[in-house]
């Protein structure tokens, strides 16, 4: 059997799985700690035919879930006190090379994740307005050219990980990042003000699209708040 079959498999059983419980009520309590993590800001059957339900339901009550209660563990140890005092947006700037490993992706996923859900809703779709377009057309000369180049980022990322949109100065800039990095971290190669991401690890989208990446990014257009996300760029 190749990982593409065993993926499939495994995936599968973990959607028949999300049709016999709720994943949002019968999770096991959070782990006590500094970080909560927030109820989806829609409902997780809202996105679709784009994103369907129980991928919906199982990256946030299981993969977000895990980011949260792993990153509470690591900050109850005496050594990460002064972290655990830290909001998630001043951790996340803090993280550079020397930062170790389970505060980096856990403080990353968790962050990287609350941005997603509040970039993306029901209500998404179309394209952006007002100073955002003007930046994206300024830069790249069209919408239609940034979706090209958007895509081509996500399909060029090579594994587990993000691509953004990020603010710098007043311009905008597509960039990606490894595993659970974001462009706020110190250690980030290019770094800017996160405007709207696209997780492409393959947790995102496999239930739906299977190994078919570009068509979960295409997918995804139809889902994107461009009125929120003009909001990071003002």
């Amino acid at each position: 059997m190749n990982r593409a079959e065993f993926l499939k498999i495994a995936f599968a059983g973990s959607a028949v799985l999300a049709t016999t419980r709720s994943f949002g009520f019968n999770n096991p309590a959070q782990a006590e700690g500094p970080f909560k993590l927030a109820p989806l800001p829609f409902d997780s059957g809202a996105l679709e035919p784009h994103i369907d339900k129980a991928t919906m339901e199982i990256h946030h009550g299981k993969h977000h879930k895990a980011y949260v209660d792993n990153l509470n563990k690591e900050m109850a140890k005496p050594e990460n006190a002064k972290m655990a005092k830290m909001s998630i947006d001043d951790l996340v700037k803090s993280i550079d090379a020397k930062t170790p490993a389970p505060i980096r992706n856990n403080a990353g996923g968790h962050w990287n994740h609350t941005f997603f859900w509040n970039t993306i809703g029901p209500k998404g779709g179309g394209a952006p307005k007002g100073a955002l377009a003007e930046a994206i057309n300024k830069k790249f000369g069209s919408f239609d050219a940034f979706k090209a180049e958007w895509a081509k980022a996500a399909a060029g990322r090579f594994g587990s990980g993000w691509v953004w949109l990020i603010k710098t100065g007043n311009e905008v800039e597509i960039t990606s990042t490894p595993n659970q990095d974001n462009p706020l971290m110190a250690l980030a190669e290019k770094k800017g003000t996160p405007l709207m991401g696209l997780d492409v690890w393959e947790h995102a989208y496999y239930l739906k699209y299977q190994n078919r990446r570009p068509d979960y990014v295409t997918a995804a257009w139809n889902v994107y708040d461009w009125d929120k996300i003009g909001k990071n760029f003002a």
